[in-house]
C-alpha cells in the first residue's frame, strides 16, 4: 500500500470519527412544573420542582444519543418565586459555561410562570453567542400526555443546530421556537400557551428537525452592553397597573418603598388616568424614571400621543410588555440614571 493510499484512509477515519462527536449540552434545572409531579396523571393539582436534574434528563434517554448531556440544578422552586438572586446566579453560570470550549450550548428547564422574563434577563446579560434556549412545560411530569419530555428533546436539538448560533436567548415550547425578547405566556393551562403577539415565532422544531424562518433584530447577548459579572443586587422597578378609576396610592408606596423606576402598565397606548399621573409626573420630577408600556398585550407604546413625555420627563418601552421592561429598566440604571440615555435603551433593546 502506497503512502498516498494510506493517508486517504487515515483521514476518511478521521473525518469519520469527527461526523460521529457529539456536542456538548449543559441542562440548568430551576425547578417549575416540567420538574413537577401530582397524585393523579388526571389532575391539574401537582407540587413544582419535584424532579432533579438528573430525573429530568433519565426521562428523556433519546437526548443522549443526540448530545453528550451534563446537568446542574440552579433551583428546584415554582418559577413563581424566581428573584433577582436566582436571575444573577443563573446568568453567571450560563456566562462561565459557554466561555468553555467543552460546551457547546445551553438548555434551561424552567416553570412557565416567569420562563419569558428569566429568557429575557438572560438575553440582555449572556455575553455569548452559542446557542441558549429556556425551555418549559404546561403539564406535570405525571400527567396524561406530559408535554416536559418532548419539550427537553426539542430544546437539545435546537441547542446543537448549527443554526442556533448568533440568535440570542430562545424558548422552544409546544414544537415552536421563539425569540426571548417576543415570547410571552398568553394561556393559563393549555400546551400552546406561548406565543410572540408581535412578531409571530422565529421557527419550528418537530420531532428534532429544526427550521429557522426569521430571527430578532434588536440587540442581544454578546452584543448587550450590560455585564452583572459583578453585581450582586437590581435597582428597585416596580410595575403598576392601570384601570378605570385608577389611584395615587401604588404610585406613593413604590416611590416610599425606594422605586429607582415605576413601568406603568397604562390603558390602551400607555394612557393614565389623570390622578395617577399626578402622581407619576412628582415622582418623575423627584428622580424616579418613569417608562410607560400597555396592559393590552401587544403593540407598540409611542412617544407624545396622549400623553407630553417630554412635558412630565417620562420614557416609552416600545413594544415591550410591562414585565419585560422592568427588567430593561432594571438593568439600565445599574449603567445611567439618564433618561435620554435609557429611553435610546429601550428603542435598541
Amino acid at each position: 500500500m502506497n503512502n498516498f493510499l494510506k493517508t486517504l484512509i487515515i483521514l476518511t477515519l478521521l473525518s469519520s470519527s469527527m461526523s460521529w462527536a457529539k456536542p456538548n449540552i449543559v441542562i440548568l434545572a430551576t425547578g417549575g412544573t416540567i420538574a413537577a409531579s401530582g397524585e393523579s396523571s388526571t389532575s391539574s393539582a401537582y407540587s413544582s420542582g419535584v424532579a432533579t436534574v438528573d430525573e429530568l434528563i433519565n426521562a428523556v434517554p433519546a437526548i443522549n444519543k443526540i448530545a453528550n448531556i451534563q446537568g446542574e440544578q440552579i433551583s428546584n422552586i415554582g418559577s413563581q418565586a424566581i428573584n433577582d438572586k436566582i436571575w444573577l446566579k443563573l446568568a453567571n453560570r450560563v456566562n462561565t459555561l459557554l466561555k468553555k470550549d467543552s460546551v457547546d450550548g445551553v438548555v434551561i428547564t424552567h416553570g412557565t410562570d416567569t420562563l419569558e422574563s428569566t429568557a429575557y434577563f438572560l438575553n440582555l446579560t449572556v455575553r455569548n453567542n452559542k446557542p441558549i434556549v429556556v425551555v418549559g412545560a404546561m403539564r406535570s411530569g405525571s400527567s396524561l400526555s406530559a408535554d416536559g419530555p418532548l419539550n427537553i428533546y426539542n430544546a437539545v436539538s435546537v441547542a446543537i443546530n448549527k443554526n442556533s448560533f448568533n440568535k440570542g436567548v430562545l424558548v422552544v415550547m409546544n414544537d415552536e421556537i421563539h425569540s426571548a425578547r417576543e415570547v410571552a405566556k398568553m394561556n393559563t393551562s393549555l400546551v400552546n400557551a406561548f406565543a410572540s403577539p408581535n412578531t409571530g415565532r422565529i421557527g419550528t422544531v418537530y420531532y428534532g428537525k429544526v427550521n429557522y424562518y426569521t430571527q430578532s433584530t434588536k440587540r442581544n447577548t454578546i452584543n448587550s452592553e450590560f455585564n452583572i459579572e459583578n453585581i450582586t443586587s437590581l435597582p428597585r422597578v416596580d410595575i403598576i397597573y392601570a384601570h378605570a378609576q385608577d389611584t395615587d396610592i401604588f404610585v406613593k408606596a413604590a416611590v416610599n418603598a425606594g422605586a429607582k423606576g415605576i413601568i406603568h402598565a397604562g390603558m390602551g397606548n400607555g394612557n393614565i388616568y389623570p390622578l395617577t399621573l399626578k402622581a407619576l409626573a412628582k415622582a418623575s420630577k423627584n428622580g424616579v424614571i418613569i417608562a410607560r408600556t400597555s396592559r393590552v398585550g401587544s403593540g407598540r407604546t409611542n412617544l407624545h400621543e396622549e400623553v407630553n413625555d417630554t412635558k412630565y420627563g417620562f420614557i416609552v418601552t416600545d413594544n415591550l410588555n410591562p414585565q419585560k421592561a422592568r427588567i430593561l429598566l432594571m438593568l439600565g440604571l445599574t449603567k445611567t440614571n439618564n433618561k435620554e440615555k435609557l429611553q435610546q435603551m429601550f428603542f435598541e433593546y
